[in-house]
This record gives structure tokens, sequence and C-alpha cells, in this order.
């Protein structure tokens, strides 16, 4: 009885914090507090005595909640529950509602309801709560170097700029135009020069199913995760003929877009003139989602 008293103290103290991420990642005090004491049941419910920092366990597990949260709502396309809807929460909560709603803004809001959900959660984490990227990384299950990328476009969205500074942009559409030419000649060599040493490949599961769907046709099956210059460098050769240059949330990426119709997207990460991470993304609700001009 005295563990779980103190547990309970700490999560007490805790919980202000953990409202307060959750509250900027959903806009809806009610959802928060949904948020908070799901990660209260998990914290309960795990070994909780091997975990060295438990606010950094529950910072990350309420962040995985409300990323589920979000990703729940775009599929659904509901509209969030926005400042205009607070009043579903009790009225033992109003002190704090007003509190949270002050402290962050009713414009900084609606700016950020228009963010992806992956985008949403590394900006609202770094640029508010200041999570070092390599936590973030595993709360979105990206790279470190991915999970910069996501608040950058964050926050060029929240600043409104259209993007990255022109030369970065620049030198980014160059290595992915290089890289577009050097898959369709099959030029490993030149594969392996773009790509670190330890870039990661990440196919979504819809992306997986049509490329087991065309195995049958002699095509390679695709696997959800391919580490390594050499093992992606082999994924591309000889192949992206279809592929086109596009933008993707303003940075230079490639999509698969037969007839003008998008049906599958090449997210780049570009770290020191490197490729480090290429995301596949052919889920129809979040290739519908993301800002894409071919």
């Amino acid at each position: 009885m005295e563990h779980d008293t103190q547990l309970s103290e700490e999560f007490a103290v805790n919980r202000p914090r953990l409202r307060a991420i959750a509250y900027r990642m959903l806009g809806s005090t009610a959802e928060a507090e949904d948020a908070v004491q799901e990660a209260w049941l998990r914290l309960v419910r795990s070994d909780h005595a091997g975990v060295d920092n438990r606010a950094a366990w529950l910072t990350t597990v309420v962040a995985r909640i409300c990323l589920d949260f979000l990703r729940a709502r775009q599929t659904r396309r509901e509209d969030p529950l926005g400042p205009d809807a607070e009043n579903l929460a009790g009225p033992h909560d109003a002190e704090q509602d007003h509190a949270l709603a002050d402290s962050i803004g009713v414009a900084m809001l609606v700016v950020l309801e228009t963010l992806p959900p992956a985008e949403r959660v590394a900006f609202v984490l770094h640029d508010m709560f200041d999570l070092p990227f390599a936590e973030i990384a595993g709360v979105v299950g990206r790279s470190p170097a991915a999970a910069r990328q996501l608040a950058s476009r964050g926050r060029r969205r929240i600043q409104g700029a259209p993007g990255a500074p022109d030369a970065d942009r620049a030198r980014q559409r160059e290595i992915v135009d290089a890289f577009l030419a050097a898959s369709r000649e099959g030029d490993f060599a030149a594969l392996l020069a773009l790509l670190d040493p330890d870039v990661v490949l990440r196919a979504d599961a819809t992306a997986v199913e049509a490329s087991a769907a065309r195995a049958s046709r002699g095509a390679p099956p695709l696997r959800p995760e391919v580490q390594g210059a050499g093992a992606v460098a082999s994924v591309f050769r000889g192949r992206a003929a279809a592929a086109q240059p596009a933008l993707i949330e303003g940075d230079p990426g490639l999509v698969f877009a037969p007839g003008g119709r998008l049906f599958a997207i090449f997210d780049f990460v570009i770290d020191d003139n490197r490729i480090v991470e290429i995301s596949l993304i052919s889920d129809a609700d979040i290739v519908a989602a993301l800002d894409v001009e071919f």
C-alpha cells in the first residue's frame, strides 16, 4: 500500500506537465485528460520498478497515446475538438482549462491543428517542451534525423514559411534528382555515394502489401524496414522508372502518380549531403493529408 501511495504521489507531481503536453498535441482538455489517465493505467500495469526515469517514461507514453489519437482522428476525418468545445470538460476543470488555453493561445492551437500527426508531436515535444530528438525518435518511430525534420517542417508551417531556405532546398533537390537518375540507370556505385552508410528505408503496411501482390510477377518483396546503404541501394537499383520529382511538405522528394493520380510518396531525410532515411508512404489517408506538389 505504501508503495502504491508513493507511485500515485509521483504521478500526481508529473500530471500537470503531462496534461499540458497532451493538450498541446490534441487541442482538447477532455482528450488530454483521457490520454493522461491511460498513461497512469499503463504505469500501474507495467513493471515500473525497472523504470529509472519515470517522468521521461510517462512523457513518452503520453506522447505515443496522443499520436495514436491524432492518427485515428485523421483516419476518421474527424474535426478536432477545438477551444470552442472545451466546455465538454467537467466544471471542476474550468480553471485548469483556462490556464492551458491561455498558456498556448487559441491562434496557436488553430495552426497546430493543420500539422500532420507525427509533425505535430515532434514539434510540440521539441519546440515547446525541449525534448531531444533521440527521445522524440522513439515516439514517432523514426530516426533522430527524421524526427528533427518533422519538427522543422512543423516549425516552418507554424511560422508561415513555405519551406527550407532556397539554397538548402536546391541542394536537397540535386541529391534527390541524382538518386532518381542512379536508380533508373541501375548505377549501384552512384546510389551508394548518395546514401549514408546507416541509411534506413521504411515502408508502410500498404506499400508492403502492394509489393507482396506484385511478387507473383517477379518483383522482389519489400520489407517494412531495410537498413544499410548496400541493402537500400539494392532495393532501388534499376527501379523507380515511374517515379517523378515532387515537393513533400515543402521538401524535395519523389512520388508515384501515374496519370496524375497520387499513389505513393518517397519522403527523404537528408543530412550532411547524404540520404539518411527514406519513407515509402502508400496509405491513402496519410498521402491525402500531406501537402504534395508535383
